[in-house]
Formats: C-alpha cells, sequence, structure tokens
C-alpha cells in the first residue's frame, strides 16, 4: 500500500511539511540521505528574518559582479573555476535584478515572510516550543553617517510594510542595547521583534520529534530519482523503490536534481556560507548583530556565538575555503573587542538559492504528483512553517492562505 505522502529532506523545511501533513491526517514517511538536520538546518544562525525582505538581486548590483571574480574572500564572490558554470544563473539574477522583477520578488517576500511570522506562532504553540524560542531582537550596524544614509531606502522599504524598528544614531544609544561594540560603528537600526531559536538543530531536532510521536516515520536512504505514475510517484533509491500517492521535494540545495529526473529544469544554484561556532563566554551578547556591510552576522547559539555569513556562489563540489570563516572571525574580533576567539569550531554549509531569491512552492508541471518546496536561500528557518502550510494545502487540494503564483517552479 502505497504511503500519502513522502517528504524527501529532513532539514527545517523537510521537517515542517511532514509536521503539518500528518497533523492533517495523512499518512507520512521523510526521508534523508543523513538524518535529520545534517546539512543547512544544522549550521545556521538560528535566526527567523522576518524583517529581511530585500532579495539579493537588487537594481545596480550586476555593477559589482567583478570584484566578486577577483576577491575570493569578499562577502559576495564567484570562485573563477565556477564563473563559467554559473553564467547562466548569473544571467537570471541580473534580470530578476531589473527593478520591475526587483519590485514584484519584494512584495511576495513580504507576503511570505508575514505568513511565516504567524505560521511559526501555530507551529511554537502546537509542539510546545517556546523554551526554544528566543525574542532579543536584531540590530544592524553601519560604520559612519555614509552607510548608514546609503541603507534608508531598505529602511523606508520596512516601514512601508508595516515593519517595527528603531534608527539609533548615536553609540551610546547602541550600548543600551548592546555593549561592547567598537565605536567605528556609529549608526544602527533595531528591529525588536527579530526572533532567534537557541540553535537550529535543536528546533528540527523539537520538531521531528514533534512528527515521529505522532506517528510519522523518519529514515535514511538516497533518493536519485522520481517517476511519475498512474496513481503517484515510484521513488528510486539505491536499493530499489518504493511508491507514494504524493513526494514532496524538500532536499535543500540538490533538490534540482530531483526535478530534472522528472524533466524540470530549476535554475537552483549553491550559497555556500561560512561560521566559526565559539564555546560558552565567548561574549555577552544579548541581540543578533548584523554587519551588513561585511557580510556577516553574530548570533547566540545556546550559551556560546556563532559568527557567520557571506555568499560564496560556488556549486556543491569545490572544496570548502575555511580562510572565509577565519576572514569573518578576525573581523568579528575587531568589531567586538571583547569577544574570545579560542576553542571555535568552523563549519560550511549550502543554502539553496533562486535567482529572484524567492522559494519555489508549487506542485510540478510535468508531474503533478510531486510538489517542490525549496530554494528558500538565507531564509530556510524563517519560511519554513509558511511553506509547510503552503504545501499542505497544494497535497489537500485547499486554495491557500495567499497567491502562490510568485513562488510557481514555471516562472523561469
Amino acid at each position: 500500500m502505497a504511503q500519502d505522502v513522502i517528504v524527501i529532506g529532513a532539514g527545517v523545511v523537510g521537517v515542517s511539511v511532514a509536521l503539518e501533513l500528518i497533523r492533517q491526517g495523512l499518512s507520512v514517511r521523510v526521508i534523508d540521505r543523513e538524518g535529520v538536520a545534517a546539512q543547512a538546518s544544522m549550521g545556521n544562525a538560528g535566526a527567523f528574518a522576518f524583517t529581511d525582505i530585500v532579495p539579493l538581486a537588487t537594481p545596480g548590483i550586476m555593477r559589482k559582479a567583478p570584484r566578486w571574480l577577483l576577491d575570493p574572500l569578499g562577502p559576495l564572490s564567484v570562485p573563477p573555476r565556477y564563473a563559467l558554470k554559473i553564467a547562466p544563473w548569473m544571467l537570471q539574477f541580473w534580470r530578476a535584478s531589473w527593478r520591475d522583477r526587483y519590485e514584484h520578488s519584494l512584495k511576495a517576500q513580504t507576503t511570505l515572510n508575514g505568513l511565516a511570522r504567524e505560521a511559526l506562532g501555530r507551529q511554537i504553540a502546537a509542539t510546545d516550543g517556546e523554551r526554544l524560542i528566543r525574542r532579543e531582537g536584531q540590530m544592524q550596524l553601519f560604520e559612519g553617517e555614509r552607510e548608514f544614509q546609503a541603507s534608508q531606502e531598505a529602511w523606508d522599504l520596512r516601514r512601508a510594510h508595516g515593519i517595527e524598528f528603531e534608527l539609533l544614531e548615536n553609540a551610546g544609544a547602541i550600548a543600551e542595547i548592546q555593549p561592547g561594540i567598537d565605536p567605528r560603528f556609529t549608526h544602527a537600526g533595531y528591529t525588536p521583534q527579530w526572533m532567534n531559536t537557541v540553535d537550529p538543530k535543536t528546533w528540527v531536532e523539537h520538531l521531528a520529534q514533534a512528527f515521529v510521536t505522532q506517528g510519522g516515520v523518519i529514515e535514511t536512504g538516497d533518493v536519485y530519482a522520481l517517476e511519475n505514475t498512474a496513481d503517484g510517484v515510484s521513488l528510486k533509491i539505491t536499493d530499489g523503490e518504493i511508491n507514494a500517492r504524493k513526494v514532496v521535494v524538500a532536499c535543500g540545495a540538490w533538490s534540482h536534481h530531483l526535478a530534472r529526473t522528472v524533466g524540470d529544469r530549476i535554475p537552483l544554484e549553491t550559497e555556500r556560507g561560512y561560521n566559526t561556532t565559539l564555546p560558552a563566554g565567548a561574549f555577552d551578547l544579548r541581540t543578533h548583530l548584523t554587519f551588513g556591510g561585511h557580510g556577516f552576522v553574530v548570533s547566540k547559539i545556546n550559551d556560546g556565538v556563532r559568527v557567520g555569513g557571506a555568499v560564496e556562489l560556488g556549486g556543491l563540489k569545490l572544496a570548502p575555503n575555511y580562510k572565509r570563516a577565519d576572514i569573518l572571525l578576525n573581523k568579528a574580533a575587531q568589531f567586538l573587542p571583547g569577544l574570545k576567539t579560542e576553542g571555535g569550531k568552523q563549519w560550511m554549509g549550502f543554502r539553496p538559492s533562486m535567482p529572484d531569491s524567492l522559494p519555489v512552492i508549487g506542485a510540478s508541471e510535468r508531474a503533478g504528483n510531486v510538489i517542490y518546496a525549496f530554494g528558500h536561500g538565507h531564509l530556510g528557518l524563517t519560511q519554513s512553517a509558511a511553506t509547510a502550510e503552503l504545501v499542505a494545502s497544494i497535497v489537500k487540494d485547499k486554495v491557500a492562505s495567499i497567491s502562490m503564483t510568485p513562488y510557481a517552479p514555471t516562472r523561469f
């Protein structure tokens, strides 16, 4: 007897989808090559970044493209040996930065993040998860008046979309919220409704346990192909095949490979992010810190501190370049003079990213029983609960709470 739904991927998106589906009365199995939260869901900054509504592809961004190749350790880079392979994606990224597409993506991201905030509240309540949530806000820091003024368009957009924030224009106001920041940072923007989890891996494990408690099954296995059948989908795995009425593809940066097996070519690329997690006592961090001009954040993970970020568009196969993690940690030590950098653990993970910064959420045009839920970029944790509710509406053939058109797999 075929399973109602098989979810491929046990990261935060896949587990959230599976949990929502089983809560709606379906029989659900999750399959992952490595297990729960083994990839990007394990090592991210732990932020529910509902206020991050601006797409990466902003008008004029391609003028900066040459330095992405010339500065391999910069905040956004493309390794020269990967430049030719990523060229088709970069062309679509460039088109997404045009004013019309940018404004479309901005609106769609704002809508999805609004739903995500509400959906996360429902998810926290349903799983008794408040103990794993931090509500300590976020501070974005600027070096001087010029950088601060350059950020005003983004703050105006947040204001227009009802996002609460406070602009701080002196070191004293900054220190009241977060002491110990180097005085070069003279301005900041503080978003008090920003939320974090105490540890992203622990959060996903918490959701996974709620799923299993309700009768769900999580198992390891390598699904390498999908095939549409008369009554569902056949999943090809290393030791045979299994069948389901519907399949949800939520395996992050690897998802487009499965999509190709049913004939869908979706322009997914991989942003490689780096971080260092420092042990307890490294710094008295009181809020999530964003150093936007340098492309990294500092967040509290359990009792320690995680320093990470940057964007390296380098695919899945190139060896990690941990010099990027070293640079971020060295900068953090300059910007937070009291930071203790000893005893850190480095990590690199793969963010699944679309040219327009919007995820793919919707059914395959070629295989209607295959549903896609991937490509969230930096916002996988943020948008996971919302994605789960939207996927459930597709599986149950119900009208979604928001328009699904901006996230359609066919939009490219």
